[in-house]
């Protein structure tokens, strides 16, 4: 299990200083796979570099089944870790640095050959030099190395860059049966459907401070109405005029209001309804959005012919 009690970290000296983590609480648990979502720059490297020990934190605590990663005695027997797939020695072959990690952790040398064919690196591949592997290739063999000590855990970060469809699948259906096994994960990536596909629980970030965080379906269940009416437009007016919010899709409204008192709405502005009932579930990418809109690079403006670029 993997626990992040009001973990926090500020960069600078002071109060003036980047504050990267903002009291971060959340739990992966055994047997299930946990998504961790934010935007570019929200706090999801820094709290996974907090966590395997390479930064320390400013304050709170981030604990791997009930410690800290430095207090773990033989940390690969315990926890596999897979932050940059690029960080790896480029001078020395898959195997060796395989054989490497084996010998520190003290684990029979055929343990090496188990994880390569796990990956599906080939003889020819593990006795190829890292720099001249793929970004793929790469990924593989960071994740043998994650694997290597049969581990209660696992801490992925971008796990899937750099890989073919098949090898997204292939390492869906890894991770899948490893938290089926009892393992815990903690998976974060920008792949926002491999996350809604392979997750079972998700953790959402932005500016440092969680801002969602419970199962799959929870998150993705959507509490609005859907309505639609012989009049959309009247409807609309007299759901806003009653202080709720609209949105217009497909031949109908979306708004916040619940059903009864959609139905109520309508009843008073003498409005016949079609059809009234809870509005199909949100997907991934649109709840991310939605939840991190104010910390986005990227938003969204209507064009104007005033507007537009010359």
């Amino acid at each position: 299990m993997i626990e992040l009690t009001e973990l926090t970290k500020r960069y600078g000296r002071d109060s003036r200083g980047h504050l990267a983590v903002d009291h971060v609480s959340f739990t992966a648990r055994p047997g299930r796979v946990t998504g961790f979502l934010g935007p570019n720059g929200a706090g999801k490297s820094t709290s996974l570099r907090i966590l395997t020990g390479l930064t320390p934190p400013t304050s709170g605590t981030a604990t791997i089944l009930g410690r800290r990663y430095r207090d773990l005695p033989n940390p690969g027997r315990e926890v596999g870790v897979l932050l940059d797939a690029s960080a790896q020695h480029v001078g020395r072959t898959g195997r060796e640095i395989l054989r490497v990690a084996a010998q520190t952790m003290r684990l029979p040398g055929g343990r090496v050959q188990e994880m390569l064919d796990l990956v599906g690196l080939t003889e020819a591949e593990s006795a190829r030099r890292v720099r001249d592997y793929s970004l793929g290739m790469r990924q593989r063999l960071g994740l043998a190395a994650a694997l290597l000590g049969d581990p209660a855990v696992l801490v992925l970060d971008e796990p899937a860059n750099g890989l073919d469809p098949a090898g997204i699948r292939w390492m869906r259906d890894l991770l899948r049966d490893y938290a089926r096994r009892g393992g815990t994960v903690l998976l974060s990536s920008h792949l926002l459907h491999e996350i809604e596909v392979v997750a079972d629980d998700i953790v959402v970030i932005g500016q440092g401070r969680i801002v969602a965080g419970g199962t799959k379906e929870e998150l993705l269940a959507d509490e609005r109405t859907f309505v639609r009416a012989t009049d959309s437009v009247a409807l609309a007016a007299a759901l806003l005029a009653d202080g709720h919010s609209t949105e217009p899709v497909a031949d109908g409204l979306c708004t916040d209001a619940d059903l009864a008192t959609t139905g109520q709405v309508a009843h008073r502005a003498r409005l016949p309804l079609v059809e009234l009932r809870r509005a199909d579930g949100a997907g991934l990418e649109e709840m991310f959005l939605r939840l991190t809109a104010d910390t986005q690079r990227e938003t969204t403006h209507p064009t104007s012919g005033e507007g537009a670029a010359a």
